[in-house]
């Protein structure tokens, strides 16, 4: 498969053309007061991609990553949707990034699929500084050291491509030991060889692999800024079954035991169906009494993914998005974002949202 390369003068071309449609509204936002403490993630990144290439994302066995292979002035695009549409925080499209994966399906060795893991960073950092480039030092809302570049953790379950990380059942056939070491790798990578600013380990299905990482990044990374996201399959528990007040309980104590909560960016939900957020959220409020632990919820919209038509169902009456936000910010939530079949479109609604909240406090 032939590797195709990326220019910074086609780039800044098609940031030109991009800019086009978003004028108005980015000048809305540099007109707008941030609701200080509440952060925008953007939204689902393979989903904005599949407008970006001709071939088909869904359901490839590296899902996005093979972008960054195979296109990555697409890849490069698709984080400027994001940005322009307002969004604080992108994350690198690592989430189903993983050696064993590369060496399968891209017939890459060992060491060019660690490089390729470190290059998505590094495709998400040139596209924030493509953006502050030609876009940012104009625009006064922008707080400093934003936006941030995250590396896209996604748990183990991603990369059997068995849609298991939608339910966890492998959480009884690892050991923490072993989710450690598998996920080491390209922590490794995109902290220390790519760079970045923090990590997003996110869609975690199972309390298991939650405890695992979370030790390892505290143990490992001392002072590395990141989140920890679960897979819900309700509004009570997690995909694997566990209480997600309770997992998230133990995150936190972790956490504090480390005396990290200065590194955590919060805790909570991500790919779930946005009408489970709340009951989610109240009950881990709930479960934590007088403390307050920073929240963090990037849902989809409320479809269903049928993994045998490799396809997203959609159900009747859905409510658009940006509805929830208000009341998610009301419950703690620090960043808000979207997840699969979110598109650059909602995060614009959703920064108008919390912008007009901001102006209003």
């Amino acid at each position: 498969m032939q590797r195709t390369t990326l220019s910074e003068k086609s780039s800044k071309a098609r940031l030109k053309n991009s800019t086009k449609a978003f004028t108005m509204s980015f000048e809305d936002q540099r007109q707008a007061k941030r609701l200080r403490g509440v952060l925008l993630k953007c939204g689902g990144f393979s989903s904005q991609l599949a407008n970006n290439v001709s071939e088909k994302v869904d359901g490839d066995p590296l899902w996005g990553s093979r972008f960054d292979w195979t296109h990555p002035s697409a890849v490069v695009q698709t984080h400027l949707d994001f940005l322009l549409c307002g969004a604080d925080i992108i994350l690198s499209n690592t989430y189903q990034s993983s050696v064993d994966g590369f060496i399968k399906y891209l017939g890459l060795t060992r060491e060019q699929s660690i490089d390729l893991m470190a290059k998505s960073v590094h495709l998400a950092q040139q596209a924030r500084e493509l953006y502050m480039e030609q876009l940012a030092p104009g625009c006064g809302h922008l707080e400093p050291g934003l936006p941030l570049v995250l590396a896209s953790i996604g748990p183990y379950g991603a990369h059997l491509h068995d849609g298991s990380e939608y339910s966890g059942g492998y959480a009884d056939k690892v050991t923490k030991e072993q989710l450690q070491k598998w996920h080491s790798t390209r922590i490794d990578t995109c902290l220390k060889q790519a760079g970045a600013d923090g990590l997003a380990v996110e869609t975690i299905p199972c309390q298991i692999e939650a405890e695992a990482v979370t030790d390892l990044i505290l143990r490992e990374h001392k002072g590395v800024k990141f989140w920890v996201s679960f897979q819900c399959k309700d509004e009570v528990s997690l995909a694997h079954g566990e209480s997600f007040a309770q997992a998230a309980l133990s995150i936190w104590r972790i956490v504090q035991s480390h005396n990290a909560q200065s590194c955590l960016l919060g805790i909570g939900v991500n790919c779930v169906n946005p009408s489970f957020v709340s009951p989610l959220f109240i009950s881990l409020n709930a479960a934590a009494g007088e403390e307050r632990i920073p929240l963090i919820v990037y849902s989809n919209r409320g479809e269903t993914y049928d993994s045998d038509k490799g396809e997203w169902i959609a159900g009747e009456d859905l409510k658009p998005l940006v509805d929830y936000v208000p009341e998610w910010c009301s419950l703690g939530a620090c960043i808000i974002g979207g997840c699969c079949r979110v598109y650059p479109a909602d995060i614009l609604q959703m920064r108008q949202c919390i912008d007009n909240i901001g102006n209003n406090n």
